[in-house]
């Protein structure tokens, strides 16, 4: 008989549960789970509740036999999992909401994952995640973390770096670009296949093989041609400059728009803050109208809502990693794992976002062919921004935090920077008792 598999999920109150729970039951056949733990915190109580309520109704529709539980103490719903998969946000949505405003009070992009948004956001997560993992290392040392929690590549490499846990980290982008490339081909989804390689969120499709053929430069011109179904729900529409995508024989994924055409989005953030208000804003709301929609006691599938709020195909990155390892199907999928020599220049025991067979061992990255020289470039400063916002978020190194933030092609630096820093540390110490020497 199959061993009856428990799987945790941190953050368990998120709006994106019912992505998950869709996920897993389309694999029921193939994932034989006995326990679901709901794992959140004081504050998120009344969404766990509603999330565990909705993913009951959704088990028993589809004739499920997964036992649901809600907990607001992670160690029994650690002890013995099998899965363990961590989507939750430290400082919640105000975080983030409060992250974009000080970035673009400074006259910087206001992004969750990227510049001094992103930085906030790691330094405010790696500590919660590691002290998650120290629970695991005592609790499940043999389970696997999928971590979705942003920004995943940091995150992810802070666990790999300080923990004994195996940990994969998992992106939403590269499999809306998969999906984005099938529509453009006409193609199913098995019929071709797409290599990325790069960081979490600083990635390019390398190769695009299809019946032989590698179609990059066909998948580019469709793009300029209007065609851009690469990009996620929760991006604005924007124009590519076309001289650089006709001549770059690869396809940057959407976030790249950040360190390509850095002024014209960063006019373009501050004339949607003043307007509908920041992205952090604009979800805050959208949760409130999916929380209600949550609540309606018939309600027994995932809602068609739910694809606006940016972390559409989830599932298909969570539910088919757990999948894959479990059964080991050898699956390619696009992961934040160990480099290992898979893209030359940067080091083995960096993370990595590439195109990976995923084995009962966990991935087995696939080697890319070597960068442009000015790509390279980019993503090795931004590996080094990574690197120290790690030790600065582990060791609470005001030096380190700078050094990072100073590398960041969309920070500003100077005088700016210095009050952008300290205002974003001393707005966060509730969340960075690293940093907490800074107020005494």
């Amino acid at each position: 008989m199959a061993k009856q598999l428990k799987v945790t999920v941190i953050g368990g109150g998120s709006s994106y549960t019912p992505e998950l729970i869709e996920g897993l039951l389309k694999r029921k056949n193939e994932l034989p789970i006995k326990e679901l733990w709901l794992v959140d915190i004081e504050e998120g109580r009344e969404k766990v509740n509603i999330i565990a309520g909705l993913a009951r109704r959704m088990i028993k529709k589809a004739g499920g036999n997964i036992d649901v539980k809600v907990t607001l103490d992670r160690r029994p719903a650690l002890e013995n999992a099998d899965f363990v998969c961590s989507q939750f946000r430290a400082g919640c949505l105000e975080g983030r909401i409060r992250d974009e405003r000080i970035s673009l009070k400074y006259g910087m992009i206001g992004q969750e994952t990227n510049g001094l948004g992103g930085f906030a956001n790691a330094c405010r997560t790696i500590p919660i995640a590691l002290d998650i993992c120290k629970d695991m290392e005592e609790l499940c040392p043999e389970a696997w973390l999928l971590n979705f929690t942003n920004p995943s590549g940091i995150v992810t490499e802070a666990i790999l770096k300080h923990t004994t846990i195996k940990a994969i980290g998992l992106c939403n982008v590269p499999v809306i670009m998969q999906k984005g490339i099938a529509k453009l081909l006409n193609a199913n989804e098995e019929d071709f296949i797409i290599q990325v390689a790069g960081l979490n969120h600083l990635i390019w499709a390398r190769k695009i093989l299809y019946k032989g053929k590698n179609k990059i430069d066909f998948i580019a011109q469709e793009i300029l041609n209007g065609k851009d179904y690469l990009v996620p729900s929760n991006i604005p529409k924007f124009e590519w400059p076309r001289q650089l995508i006709e001549n770059m024989g690869m396809i940057p994924c959407a976030y790249l728009r950040y360190y390509y055409m850095s002024q014209d989005i960063l006019q373009q953030e501050k004339r949607e803050a003043n307007n509908e208000g920041t992205r952090g804003e604009v979800v805050k709301e959208m949760e409130k109208r999916l929380f209600d929609i949550y609540k309606n006691p018939e309600l027994a599938d995932k809602p068609k809502e739910l694809e606006k709020r940016g972390g559409q195909y989830y599932s298909e990155a969570a539910c088919e990693l757990m999948a894959s390892i479990y059964n080991d199907k050898r699956t390619i999928m696009h992961v934040n794992t160990r480099n290992k020599g898979t893209i030359q220049g940067l080091p083995d025991d960096c993370v990595v976002e590439v195109s990976s067979v995923i084995t009962q061992s966990g991935p087995l990255p696939l080697n890319v062919e070597p960068f442009p020289s000015d790509t390279l470039r980019l993503i090795q400063l931004m590996k080094e921004f990574e690197s120290l916002t790690v030790s600065a978020a582990v060791n609470g190194n005001l030096n380190d935090a700078k050094r990072a933030l100073i590398l960041n092609p969309i920070v500003i630096t100077g005088s700016v920077l210095d009050e952008a820093l300290d205002e974003t540390i001393r707005s966060n110490l509730d969340f960075m008792p690293q940093f907490h020497w800074i107020s005494e």
